[in-house]
């Protein structure tokens, strides 16, 4: 029996599994494969290998967070300086991601994931055997740029080969590797210092990025684009000024607030550069040449709005991922396995609710996940708000499972409504575009909500409890971040698919 005439079988996680291998297997018949020349891709095969690089590249946004302590003995560096292992990988994904809408217009995908992942190895290779925060720091920008390729590949490849009706669970599964890569990172990193040390880390992940890297090259094999067109240098120097610029002040809003010279200048340049990089793309457009970051998706109400949203929403998940862990260790006192594991139900609950939304929108739409998704984060989120040094830790993990669930259906509906809303020739900008943004907003989200914990701790003694206050105000943030995330996806309309 045709998977794609298969009613979705149930909520147990083992029919589940099943469902979704044979649906990726029947995808390969889809009408969107068909269009494609010979030899058509197998398309469960190469979504399997895209999603299994992206998920360990995407790891790393976050997986040293919880390593940063013993980094910081042992590379002799402040935590300030320790920060830019985080602010280094996502300043580089936003400078590296503008570019790839272009590149997936030129080179083959096989050729783009090859790319992608011998560089995300070359930096994870280098992190194993860093001895310095220079050489750390290398490390973390060649895995970036590695990663900022595979995401936009990801997503622009899923809406290329998969059709429509069947977009939601494979989306649903993207969101798998982008939200629940950076909620498990902490969760991984814990369990793997808890028994051996941070290089191991690394260490772990090359033989897994070897496999993937041998599989891929093996499967990916699509049609790419046409190679015409030149590069345009200015584009690429506006964009590195532009959203570098950004990402480092968002990254430094304490220090802007402090009065600091340097990340203020890097606010202007990066406001007037992303200002300069927008109107350069316009003509070049105008002028029939090919921009480096098509922004006709922003033409799109659905798109445009729904972009909103997924910064409010990735952005607030990611300052989450960075604040609960010195929460449960420093606020809370518990041993670094103990806060791992305590991290790990949401990481779980995201993998399997967002294939299962994805089922959702395809037979209902938008509607049953979008407004009780946005409700439930803003709920998850106030509710953490409430929590103090008493509060059960098993109410804590329920208060952020309730937040992750609403994330699973916020991302899941609005991933797959405004990239599909998008006409096919703009599907690797659009992608581009979303992937950007969302580094924007993870910059912003964990320095909106590191600032809440610094100010929140200031002043009250003992440290823990500082911790704990510093927390409550971190999630409150939060909390009035995702209420604006509410109110936007209020007056999105996505249109249901038409079977």
């Amino acid at each position: 029996m045709a998977c794609h005439n298969d009613a979705f079988p149930s909520t147990e996680p083992a029919l589940v599994f099943e469902w979704c291998l044979r649906l990726s297997t029947d995808l390969s018949t889809s009408p969107a494969s068909t269009t494609l020349s010979a030899p058509r891709p197998r398309t469960g095969l190469v979504l399997t290998a895209l999603m299994l690089a992206a998920f360990l590249a995407i790891l790393n946004e976050t997986v040293l967070s919880i390593a940063l302590p013993q980094l910081m003995v042992d590379f002799s560096i402040t935590a300030a300086t320790a920060q830019w292992f985080t602010t280094g990988f996502l300043l580089t994904m936003a400078v590296v991601i503008p570019t790839t809408g272009f590149l997936l217009q030129r080179l083959s995908r096989r050729t783009l994931f090859i790319v992608a992942v011998v560089t995300f190895l070359m930096g994870t290779a280098l992190a194993a055997v860093a001895t310095g925060f220079a050489m750390m720091l290398v490390a973390r920008v060649v895995q970036a740029i590695g990663t900022a390729i595979i995401l936009p590949l990801l997503m622009s490849t899923t809406l290329m080969l998969v059709a429509t009706e069947r977009r939601g669970v494979m989306l649903g599964m993207n969101q798998v590797v982008i939200a629940v890569g950076p909620a498990l990172g902490p969760t991984l990193a814990g369990v793997v210092m808890h028994a051996l040390s941070w290089q191991w880390i690394s260490l772990l992940m090359l033989p897994l990025g070897l496999a993937i890297l041998i599989f891929g090259a093996i499967v990916v094999r699509v049609p790419g684009g046409s190679g015409a067109g030149a590069l345009d240098m200015l584009s690429v120097v506006l964009s590195a000024l532009g959203f570098g610029g950004l990402v480092y002040a968002l990254a430094g809003i304490q220090a802007i607030v402090a009065g600091d010279l340097v990340t203020i200048l890097a606010a202007v340049v990066g406001a007037i550069a992303l200002v300069a990089f927008a109107w350069r793309q316009r003509k070049l457009a105008a002028s029939g040449r090919e921009p480096l970051l098509n922004l006709q998706p922003f033409t799109v109400p659905v798109f445009r709005r729904s972009v909103w949203v997924i910064a409010f929403s990735f952005g607030t998940m990611l300052g989450m991922v960075v604040v609960l862990p010195i929460y449960l260790q420093d606020g809370r006192e518990l041993d670094v396995l103990v806060a791992g594991l305590l991290l790990l139900p949401s990481g779980v609950l995201q993998a399997i609710v967002s294939p299962l939304f994805g089922a959702v929108f395809d037979k209902y739409g938008a509607a049953p996940l979008l407004i009780p998704g946005a409700v439930l984060m803003t709920a998850g989120a106030w509710l953490l708000a409430s929590t103090d040094v008493a509060t059960p830790l098993a109410l804590v993990v329920v208060f952020q499972l309730v937040f992750m669930l609403g994330l699973g259906g916020v991302m899941t509906s609005l991933m797959t409504g405004s990239l599909g809303a998008l006409p096919p020739q703009l599907y690797g900008h659009g992608s581009a575009i979303v992937s950007t943004v969302q580094q924007l907003a993870g910059a912003a989200g964990t320095a909106l909500l590191v600032a809440g914990l610094s100010i929140g701790a200031a002043g009250v003694v003992p440290a823990s409890a500082g911790v704990v206050a510093g927390s409550r105000v971190a999630f409150a943030v939060a909390g009035v971040v995702t209420l604006i995330g509410l109110i936007v996806a209020c007056t999105i309309r996505i249109r249901p698919v038409r079977h």
